[in-house]
């Protein structure tokens, strides 16, 4: 039995992002569409793997909208520390949209552009500022950053967003 536990921690700790999460790429990753050439609207969600061992199994989800003609975009998150801050764990905040996670690549979950985008991004912002956990969190079950797309989901369906198994908690509020 202490063989198999011994055998487990190695693994685990193994499989731990090498170096420090403070010091781990979070460059845009070149995947959402310059906002200076393009002047359409633009809402995508991404999902990248977790930080450390959690990222064999678990991805971190987010949302970013540039509304038609805006020079920027705006990044919808829930970050678990931010709460041990004092701080609400729902992050609304001009940023890159595609930034890495942590090391981590993200992939591209959700895009919609052009006609009606504009209204779809209205919605998700009016329901992200009554998102009910916007100071809870926890890793597992939720509320945790996969809860708060898939809540935005529900409210706003018609943005047709279905996260992967792999977004542990976005069964959460169901």
């Amino acid at each position: 039995m202490r063989k198999g536990l011994l055998i487990v921690a190695v693994l685990l700790l193994n499989g731990c992002a090498n170096g420090d999460w403070r010091s781990a790429s979070r460059e845009p990753a070149g995947i959402a569409p310059d906002p200076a050439t393009t002047p359409e609207a633009v809402l995508q969600v991404y999902g990248a793997p977790a930080w450390g061992w959690r990222g064999w199994f678990a991805i971190h989800t987010w949302i970013a909208a540039k509304p038609s003609n805006a020079n920027g975009y705006t990044v919808y998150e829930v970050i678990g520390w931010r709460q041990r801050r004092g701080l609400p764990v729902l992050r609304v905040e001009q940023d890159h949209p595609d930034r890495y996670w942590f090391g981590e690549r993200p992939e591209l979950l959700l895009d919609r552009r052009g006609e009606g985008v504009d209204r779809l991004i209205d919605a998700v912002d009016q329901a992200a500022r009554v998102y009910p956990w916007k100071h809870e969190y926890r890793v597992f079950p939720g509320p945790n950053s996969n809860t708060f797309p898939a809540w935005i989901a529900t409210q706003v369906p018609e943005l047709g967003l279905d996260l992967p198994f792999s977004a542990i908690g976005s069964g959460w509020a169901d």
